[in-house]
């Protein structure tokens, strides 16, 4: 299963740390047993291929009739770039908010008015700040077909977020299959489970 795989690879280059004992603080405030980065994948040539093949197929799947990949800034733009450059597509990257000198650009990079689009994301938490992104490019007159990311943290808000702002999402990896994964291979306790379970059900108030 492409979940498995990717949660391997995610393990592998500890672009995900696992620390149900010792949480890590994030920068909401929420206490999290996990830490995700998967900038670090960047770095590894083979899983970098990896990921970018199966992302620009699965993109390719659902979303047939892409023409642009808009990567938001800053974890989306290279894994945007690779795969934008993979399917042969154009490729832009937006912040998700206005930048505060310069020109003061949100959207980087030249996007026609018909474009077809999928935003990529390296990561979905609560789709906060994905979502500021397809809300600025619809306000812009752009057509948006959905969300790619490599990882979720599969949280109930995350999903009735995209479900209120009716846009589609898919991910390679989530987080129940790298949790499975991570006991598999040891790198968690199967006592660990029931902490890690209450965490990705109320993050906001677990530890």
């Amino acid at each position: 299963m492409i979940e498995t795989k990717i949660a391997k690879i995610l393990l592998e280059t500890r672009s995900i740390k696992l620390s149900p004992d010792q949480p890590f603080k994030w920068s909401s405030g929420w206490n999290s047993p996990i830490y995700c980065d998967n900038r670090t994948v960047l770095s590894h040539a083979t899983y970098r291929k990896e990921i970018k093949e199966m992302l620009s197929k699965k993109i390719k799947q659902h979303y047939p009739d892409t023409d642009t990949i808009i990567g938001v800034a800053t974890a989306g733009i290279a894994m945007g770039a690779l795969i934008a450059d993979e399917l042969n597509l154009s490729f832009a990257y937006c912040r998700p908010e206005t930048k505060s000198h310069g020109l003061k650009r949100q959207l980087e990079g030249r996007v026609a008015e018909d474009s077809k689009i999928v935003v990529l994301e390296d990561l979905i938490s609560t789709g906060g700040s994905s979502l500021k992104v397809v809300n600025y490019l619809r306000s812009e007159g752009y057509d948006i077909l959905g969300m790619a990311a490599i990882f979720t943290y599969g949280f109930p808000v995350a999903a009735a977020n995209f479900e209120a702002a009716n846009c589609a999402c898919i991910t390679l990896g989530n987080y129940s299959s790298m949790i499975q994964e991570a006991v598999a291979s040891g790198y968690v306790q199967a006592t660990d489970l029931d902490k890690l379970a209450q965490w990705r059900e109320s993050p906001d108030t677990w530890g």
